[in-house]
């Protein structure tokens, strides 16, 4: 009896190490699960995940515009990836302001080594919208995100 329950157990746990591995997949491999995995690890405060996800040396080079839709005249310019990824997690200012927001991960456009994905931000308190495009490109065979541009702010 007691073997018959062992052998369950062992069966039961290497479904269930199969499925998450069938389930969960490389997050990498394709560039809307990059950007779901970005809100993850920033939900996580999860650094290492993160430098993982994002072209920080590229995200450095974007200084035109602010990525967190704050008021100020002047975008925040990065001059380090470390505060880049402190930016996006704790209390950054782009966490706390994207996360006070409802995010939707809508349509993937892939074209060759570069993909783009729509990603929506809505205030439903203000009733606006910002309609966003997380830019990804192929670095050592995974997705990373190199850009999140403001396309339009609706409301």
């Amino acid at each position: 009896m007691k073997r018959s329950k062992l052998i369950a157990a062992v069966v039961t746990l290497v479904v269930s190490a199969t499925l998450i591995t069938a389930c969960g997949g490389d997050s990498q491999s394709d560039p809307r699960g990059v950007v779901i995995s970005l809100f993850g690890a920033m939900e996580r405060d999860d650094k290492a995940a993160l430098a993982h996800l994002l072209d920080l040396a590229e995200l450095m080079h974007n200084v035109e515009q602010d990525y967190a839709f704050h008021s100020d005249d002047e975008p925040r310019v990065f001059t380090s990836p470390q505060q880049i990824l402190e930016d996006l997690t704790e209390d950054g200012q782009t966490k706390k302001r994207w996360f006070a927001l409802q995010r939707i991960v809508n349509k993937t456009s892939i074209d060759g080594s570069t993909a783009t994905v729509d990603v929506t931000f809505v205030d439903k308190d203000a009733s606006k919208g910002y309609q966003t495009k997380f830019g990804l490109h192929i670095v050592n065979g995974k997705w990373k995100i190199y850009s999140f541009r403001a396309i339009t702010s609706e409301g």
